[in-house]
């Protein structure tokens, strides 16, 4: 099989176009990785790795043996689908967890993302909550998100609560909330260990001034919950620059709407 015709290559090209249309992908910005199931990685098993190994900041063994699909550094989302070989790459996590080797892409003699710590603390972390489910995980730059950090508290209570006041989807497809984080310096361990703590309670984390980051079982679900939170915060600008809201979803109701459609809500985005 020809590692070109995976469908985690298909989907990464055609989320990645979405991105760009959204107006989220500008320049270098966002990045995506992508826990590959074991019949992806079957191709390049034996395969010995394209470069030397790559130790980490830190061991993950929870990940010893896996392979992740990655965009590069510095990789414009817009160029993936004419040059993915290039664009993309596939990484193995070593058997201590302490290190990785690229064994396809970068043909341009690219690497892995800057944010490659928050991929990875953060795939160990939904890979044990998730009993392995989920796979994916989006980091884009997500214009009315970011524009909402600087106007609300940064709180994850006070900008769950307003989201899911905005439509009634928001609860039922992000009942555990938006982690917030504030303001930290872009690529850093100290980013990707913040995150990946938030990570063990949300799917969607808000980095303040900066971008959104989404976990799950695939592609099209991820880029679905971002724009879906995306477009949450695009009405409530709206709402805001109209003179602010005159009625919301009650408490009460956003309890009503958890039990008619059997999901959990973050407890302090309710009370």
């Amino acid at each position: 099989m020809n590692i070109l015709d995976f469908s985690s290559i298909d989907d990464l090209k055609r989320i990645s176009r979405e991105i760009c249309n959204k107006g989220w992908g500008e320049a270098n910005g966002g990045n995506i990785s992508i826990r590959l199931t074991g019949e992806e990685q079957a191709p390049f098993q034996e395969l010995q790795s394209a470069d030397e190994e790559t130790s980490l900041p830190f061991a993950i063994p929870e990940l010893a043996g896996e392979s992740f699909l990655v965009t590069g550094t510095g990789v414009f989302f817009r160029n993936i689908s004419a040059f993915p070989q290039e664009s993309l790459g596939i990484v193995r996590i070593n058997s201590r967890g302490d290190g990785y080797s690229t064994m396809w892409g970068y043909s341009a003699g690219g690497r892995p993302t800057s944010e490659m710590s928050a991929h990875l603390l953060s795939h160990a972390v939904r890979k044990k909550v998730s009993s392995g489910r989920d796979r994916v995980i989006i980091h884009t730059h997500t214009t009315n998100l970011i524009a909402l950090s600087f106007v609300l508290p940064l709180d994850t209570a006070v900008i769950t609560r307003e989201l899911w006041e905005m439509m009634s989807e928001c609860l039922m497809l992000f009942p555990d909330g938006i982690g917030v984080m504030d303001w930290m310096v872009p690529g850093s361990l100290d980013i990707g260990l913040a995150t990946s703590h938030l990570m063990e309670k949300h799917r969607l984390i808000l980095w303040a001034h900066h971008g959104i980051l989404g976990t799950g079982p695939n592609m099209e679900q991820v880029f679905g919950l971002i724009e879906t939170a995306d477009k949450a915060a695009e009405m409530l600008l709206k709402v805001m620059a109209a003179g602010g809201k005159k009625q919301a979803i009650s408490a009460g109701q956003l309890r009503e709407l958890a039990e008619a459609f059997n999901v959990d809500p973050l407890k302090e985005a309710i009370t």
